[in-house]
């Protein structure tokens, strides 16, 4: 099959921007920059290995590593670079590097000379699949995650799989968390997906898995731009993953990566949806069954407090007034409002319980532990279970 690069359109009219997917795709970045950009701030991580040329000049800016680093006064350090450096209002701020980078450097753009062109060059399978696609930008506040931010859409993206064959093993893993969501969402057709979804996912070689989910985040993303509704749906499993993530900001010792807090959102989501009477129990065995076939941990890890977790998720942004969540039902994946407290906490007790008492293949997984998918290699091939693809 081709290796060519492909491009995908988010279709937001005069806004439209192009998704380059596929091996080499980085090297096209000088033919997407603005017209009448001349200088770019290149903003990165000292440990990414991955070299751009704009063909313009450009001043290189690393931030921190990790979640700790989503704060207001990096989004300020940077802008600061940006003046320094001599950036206009018609230059252009490029990010090379994970979800992390790209919320940082794409906030920094929206409010630097209250906004110029960004562009990313993702280099995560996370951010290639979901991260750096649909204009989300934002820091974290010691209460939560992504609590600050703006809807500011990139110029152009770069998904380069080339550019993944030096993912650690964890940051597969969280890639793949969130690939596991698109196994239970509407195609970008919005016809729910069949079963054997998540098999047929992971039949496609690298380049077409996260082509795949970049057409469906794209269409959603055209239809709903700031979230007002079907948009949500790409919140599937991140109420509880933005929870368990909260707990880590303020302090707790958690070890997850943002893929891995998805996918034990995932199946908390089924539980949840199970309690409400909108799936069975086969279905719920379906969302274990993905998550757990791609080596992703089911379960959260035992001692948490219900409560602290209750708290995180009532300050969730979709939440309006009460507790709302992306939950699966007849119609498929959608919001679902006013789901009663008292539920939800029954539902936790049932998880954390069962955390206590599981194996350790099904807690989440220490940066030294990730273990390989325990499916048949036919259903889940090396390029999703974490080799190069």
């Amino acid at each position: 099959m081709s290796r060519a690069v492909q491009e995908l359109v988010v279709e937001l009219g005069p806004r439209r921007y192009p998704v380059l997917v596929g091996p080499g795709a980085r090297h096209q970045l000088a033919a997407l920059l603005p017209p009448g950009a001349r200088k770019v701030a290149v903003v990165t991580q000292a440990g990414i290995p991955v070299e751009v040329d704009p063909g313009v000049p450009l001043v290189r800016l690393e931030v921190p590593d990790g979640e700790s680093a989503k704060t207001l006064g990096e989004v300020e350090r940077l802008c600061r670079a940006f003046v320094a450096a001599g950036l206009s209002r018609a230059d252009a701020v490029v990010a090379v590097g994970g979800g992390v980078v790209s919320d940082l450097a794409g906030f920094a753009a929206a409010c630097y000379h209250r906004g110029i062109p960004y562009l990313t060059v993702a280099t995560t399978l996370l951010a290639q699949v979901d991260a750096a696609i649909g204009g989300k930008t934002g820091v974290n506040l010691p209460e939560g995650k992504n609590l600050v931010g703006a809807f500011w859409q990139p110029a152009a993206v770069c998904c380069d799989t080339e550019t993944l064959a030096s993912l650690p093993a964890r940051e597969w893993a969280s890639g793949r968390g969130e690939m596991a969501k698109y196994a239970f969402l509407a195609g970008p057709d919005g016809r729910p997906p069949g079963a054997g979804a998540a098999a047929a996912l992971a039949a496609l070689p690298l380049e077409e898995q996260v082509a795949r989910c970049v057409a469906v985040k794209a269409a959603v993303v055209a239809e709903d731009e700031r979230e007002g509704g079907r948009r949500m749906v790409l919140n599937y499993g991140h109420t509880l993953a933005h929870a368990l993530e909260a707990v880590g900001l303020a302090g707790g010792s958690l070890d997850l990566r943002h893929g891995e807090a998805v996918a034990i959102g995932l199946v908390f989501a089924a539980l949840l949806a199970r309690r409400l009477g909108r799936i069975d129990e086969d279905r719920v065995a379906e969302h274990r069954a993905v998550v757990e076939g791609l080596g992703l941990p089911s379960l959260p890890p035992p001692g948490l407090d219900p409560e602290m977790l209750l708290a995180a998720m009532a300050r969730d942004k979709k939440a309006r007034g009460e507790l709302t969540f992306v939950l699966d039902g007849p119609r498929g994946v959608e919001p679902v409002p006013g789901v009663p407290v008292d539920v939800v906490r029954e539902v936790l007790a049932e998880m954390l319980g069962a955390s206590r008492s599981a194996p350790a293949s099904s807690a989440p997984m220490s940066s030294a532990q990730v273990p390989s998918a325990q499916v048949p290699s036919a259903q889940v091939p090396s390029s999703l279970r974490g080799g190069r693809g």
